[in-house]
């Protein structure tokens, strides 16, 4: 497997360009099964997962073209419905077909979701809103089988804010009869950029971005073409670089709406911050402050920055403390930092860090895409060799990251 040789202590200096969202190019890819018009996807990463989600629309009969971030999609042909296991056990983001093929076909199959194991992340949300839609649910050796004559819109409370579940719905309603509400919807910028996509392929969808979220089922959508916001997680990923190395690093392509949980605790830090319309500068200091963070939904401080948060409050000046409410396993990072030197302790969801004078290279391991994102954060500011082996994690969310991070003039090299 592939590793990363970090050699830390390098003050970064430059500018790196974000690249497409994963998590908003993914349900994207997946609901151009909705229409069997040609569509054209502009600003997708090249990803793992988006080759994964590429090789998912081929394997129901779709035809796709990837090149230079551009996606060519042409799904009239499709003639299997069913996703298959060796494919959706790679990615959880899998199981976005089943809201497409159920709202286009009427039935659809897939396979039981994997992806980052960072605890339990049940579908049991999606599986009721299709119910409630009028689908029948059956589940038979690992596979979710989803069937309906026709599907109604119908009025659906979601009991906790669920990304997946408002995503799946949101394809699954915008082809059934009547109207459709979902209740207590996900706001993240991805389901706000899945809503756009659908509605310039003719969606009637109101509400995105709040948590009520109105659509009116259509008879048809069309085909279009449809530009990717950029990676909001990827750019609060660089400011945190800039902080823990104390490093002026501009930041193009930014999402800058999207950025202020994170900008506004990385300014509890002392880390100076100017904005100019889609550039960010980010200066670090040569101490950071501690800072609590207490992950939420969006507009919330994402759960998906709390293991980089947690490399960066491991070299503050104090003691700060990291509440993860939305994922039960998802400190798996905190051994490896450990390893490098950190001291942070945890019981159940809450971990206590309290800052050290410096991190020191060490072998340390990735459990999942985020996790890895810290300890490549932690690589950089420690001081001598920080070997991060199965990086095979980070190339699920983060487009060339080596290389950007060598274009800024860190010592970091791809080994196999």
């Amino acid at each position: 497997m592939d590793k990363f040789i970090v050699e830390g202590g390098v003050a970064l200096k430059g500018k790196v360009k974000i690249s497409g969202s994963k998590n908003a190019a993914l349900p994207i890819i997946a609901a151009t099964i909705l229409t069997g018009k040609d569509c054209l996807l502009k600003n997708i990463p090249h990803l793992n997962d988006t080759g994964v989600m590429t090789k998912l629309l081929k394997s129901l009969g779709g035809k796709v073209a990837f090149e230079k971030n551009s996606m060519r999609i042409g799904n009239k042909s499709i003639n299997e419905f069913k996703a298959p296991y060796d494919l959706v056990k790679t990615m959880r983001a899998s199981v976005y077909v089943m809201g497409a093929l159920l709202g286009r076909f009427h039935k659809a199959e897939v396979a039981m979701p994997g992806g980052c194991i960072i605890g339990e992340r049940p579908i049991n949300l999606h599986l009721m809103g299709f119910e409630k839609l009028g689908a029948k649910i059956t589940i038979e050796h690992g596979y979710i089988k989803a069937k309906a004559k026709k599907l109604k819109g119908a009025d659906i409370y979601l009991d906790t804010v669920s990304v997946g579940a408002t995503a799946n719905l949101l394809m699954a309603s915008v082809l059934a009869e009547g109207n459709t509400v979902l209740r207590n919807a996900a706001q993240e910028p991805h389901i706000l950029d899945l809503c756009n996509f659908l509605n310039k392929l003719g969606a009637k969808i109101k509400g995105a971005g709040t948590n009520t979220i109105h659509i009116q089922g259509v008879s048809s959508l069309k085909g279009g073409t449809y530009e990717v916001i950029s990676d909001y997680i990827e750019a609060d990923t660089f400011m945190v670089a800039a902080a823990i190395t104390n490093s002026s690093i501009i930041i193009e392509n930014a999402p800058l709406a999207d950025l202020e949980a994170v900008k506004l605790k990385l300014l509890e830090t002392g880390t100076e911050i100017k904005e100019n319309r889609k550039t960010i500068l980010v200066k670090g200091r040569k101490t950071p402050k501690p800072s609590n963070i207490d992950t939420a939904p969006y507009p919330g401080f994402p759960t998906d920055m709390q293991a980089q948060w947690m490399a960066l409050m491991a070299v503050s000046s104090g003691t700060s403390i990291v509440n993860e409410t939305i994922w039960e396993k998802r400190f798996m990072h905190v051994p490896e930092l450990n390893r490098m030197g950190a001291n942070i302790s945890t019981k159940g969801n809450t971990a206590i860090v309290k800052g050290v004078k410096g991190l020191s290279g060490a072998p340390v391991m990735v459990s999942d895409l985020r996790a890895g994102a810290s300890l490549v954060l932690a690589g950089l500011k420690a001081k001598g060799t920080t070997e991060i082996s199965r990086i095979y994690h980070l190339d699920r969310g983060y487009e060339k990251i080596e290389n950007k991070l060598q274009a800024l003039g860190a010592r970091i090299k791809r080994i196999k």
